[in-house]
C-alpha cells in the first residue's frame, strides 16, 4: 500500500512538473473592432493559430467599441493598466509612444521588407508598430457620365489638374442631372477630415505643420498654398458642388449608388458594395493634381506593443506572425483593405493582378502620403477638422487658418515641442 502511495504521489508530481515546464505565459490584447463579426473571427483565429503553434505564450482577446477605444487606452495607461499587445491608429501612434504607452517591436531582420511604407509605424527612428493592411481614398464615377460629359478619364500617369478637375465640376453642376457634382463626406465628422481631406491641402503645397521641424504651423497651415486650398475648398461650398456639414450620413451613403452625386471622394473600404451596386461601369480614379502632386493619405490601424508589458519578446513574436502573408490576404479578402504586400495581395480575390480593387494597391504605392508624424498630430487634426468646417460654413479663410495655425503652436508650445522625454 505504501508503495502505491508512493508512486502515484511521483507520478502527480510528474504531472505537475511537466505541465508547469510547458505551461503558457499569458499575454492580453485590445482590439478597436467590438461588434465587427468578420474581423474578430479574423483576429480570433490568428490568436487561434498562434497559440497552437508554440508552448511559450497564449494570447488573450478584449474587444472595444472603436469610439471609445482610445479614450479606454488613455485611461488604462493612467491606472497602469495597459494589455501586453494593443492595436493603434497608425497617425495616433507618435502620440503614444511620446507619451509612453508603447515600447519598439522586436522584430526579426527583414521581416518588414516589401511592405507598404504606411503600414509600418515609425517614430523617432523606431519601429513601433505595424499593420496587416492599409486604406486608400480615390474618386468614384460611372464611365457612362465621364463618356457622356466628354470627361477624360485620368490615370495615375495623368491625372486630372485643378484647372481640369474644376472644370469637370462645373460641367456636372451646369448639366442639371445631379444634386452634387462631387459628395466629400462631410456627414463623417471624424478623423476622415484629416485623413481625405489633407492631401488635397498637400497637393496645394500647404501641411497641417512644417514637417522639417514639427515645432510649428506657421507658413504650413496659413502660408499662401493653404490660403489657396481654402478658398478653392470654400468655393467647393458657395458654387454648390458638394454636400455641406449638414449632410445625412445615409445620403453619404447612397448618394453616388442612387445617382444623386455624379462622383464621390471615398475609401477603398466600401469599393465591394459599390460595385456590386453598379457594376462594370464603376472606375475607380486617382486623386486630381492640385499643383505639387496628387495625394492621398496612408496609414490604417496597427499593432503594437505596451510600455508596461512584462513580456515584449512575447508580444513582438505574436504580431510577427500575424504577418504572414495568408493572414494580410484573409483581412483584405475579409473586410476590403489592401494588404499590406505584393504577395499578400497576389493571394487575394480583389488585389491581384486583374481584380477589381487593384487599382488602390498602385494608388497607395504612388500617391500616399503619412499624416504629420508627430505626437502633436492628434491635436493638429482636431484644429483642421474645425477650421475645414467653418470655412465650409462661410468664414474668412485666412481668420481660420490663422486661427487653426495659433491654437496648434500653442499646444506644441505647452508640450515643450514634444521633445522625446528618456
Amino acid at each position: 500500500m505504501k508503495l502505491i502511495t508512493t508512486f502515484a504521489g511521483a507520478l502527480a508530481l510528474s504531472t505537475a512538473m511537466s505541465g508547469a515546464a510547458f505551461a503558457q505565459t499569458d499575454l492580453t490584447m485590445w482590439y478597436h473592432g467590438a461588434g465587427t463579426t468578420v474581423e474578430r473571427d479574423l483576429i480570433i483565429g490568428i490568436i487561434d493559430d498562434f497559440n497552437a503553434s508554440q508552448t511559450d505564450w497564449k494570447v488573450s482577446l478584449q474587444e472595444f467599441p472603436q469610439a471609445a477605444y482610445n479614450d479606454s487606452v488613455v485611461a488604462g495607461a493612467v491606472s497602469g493598466n495597459l494589455p501586453d499587445i494593443l492595436d493603434v491608429d497608425g497617425p495616433v501612434m507618435p502620440n503614444w509612444a511620446w507619451a509612453g504607452y508603447m515600447q519598439p517591436l522586436q522584430l526579426a531582420e527583414g521581416t518588414l521588407d516589401g511592405f507598404l511604407p504606411g503600414t509600418i509605424g515609425k517614430y523617432n527612428d523606431q519601429i513601433y508598430s505595424v499593420g496587416l493592411w492599409d486604406a486608400a481614398v480615390g474618386m468614384y464615377a460611372r464611365k457612362s457620365v465621364l463618356e457622356k460629359f466628354d470627361i477624360r478619364i485620368p490615370t495615375l500617369d495623368a491625372p486630372w489638374t485643378r484647372e481640369e478637375f474644376d472644370g469637370i465640376l462645373a460641367t456636372l453642376k451646369e448639366s442639371g442631372e445631379f444634386e452634387y457634382p462631387l459628395d466629400l463626406g462631410l456627414a463623417d465628422q471624424s478623423e476622415w477630415y484629416p485623413y481625405a481631406f489633407a492631401p488635397f491641402l498637400w497637393s496645394f503645397g500647404g501641411d497641417l505643420v512644417d514637417r522639417t521641424t514639427y515645432e510649428t504651423a506657421e507658413g504650413a497651415l496659413n502660408g499662401d498654398a493653404a490660403v489657396e486650398f481654402g478658398e478653392w475648398w470654400q468655393s467647393l461650398f458657395t458654387n454648390e458642388y458638394v454636400p455641406g456639414t449638414s449632410q445625412d450620413m445615409a445620403d453619404r451613403e447612397t448618394g453616388f449608388i442612387d445617382g444623386d452625386y455624379a462622383l464621390q471622394w471615398n475609401g477603398n473600404w466600401v469599393a465591394v458594395n459599390t460595385i456590386a451596386a453598379v457594376g462594370d461601369d464603376l472606375l475607380l480614379l486617382p486623386a486630381p493634381d492640385m499643383g505639387n502632386g496628387p495625394k492621398i493619405g496612408a496609414a490604417s490601424w496597427q499593432f503594437g506593443v505596451s510600455a508596461t508589458s512584462a513580456h515584449p519578446d512575447g508580444a513582438s513574436a505574436f504580431i510577427q506572425f500575424a504577418l504572414k502573408p495568408e493572414y494580410l490576404a484573409a483581412f483584405s479578402d475579409g473586410i476590403g483593405l489592401i494588404p499590406a504586400t505584393a504577395e499578400a495581395a497576389a493571394l487575394t480575390k480583389s488585389y491581384s493582378a486583374g481584380g477589381a480593387l487593384e487599382v488602390f494597391y498602385g494608388l497607395s504605392e504612388a500617391q500616399a502620403m503619412l499624416r504629420p508624424v508627430t505626437p502633436g498630430y492628434v491635436f493638429e487634426a482636431l484644429e483642421f477638422r474645425k477650421a475645414l468646417s467653418d470655412i465650409a460654413n462661410g468664414a474668412d479663410v485666412v481668420d481660420a487658418l490663422d486661427a487653426a495655425t495659433d491654437a496648434i503652436n500653442d499646444d506644441i508650445a505647452r508640450n515643450n515641442n514634444y521633445a522625446v522625454v528618456n
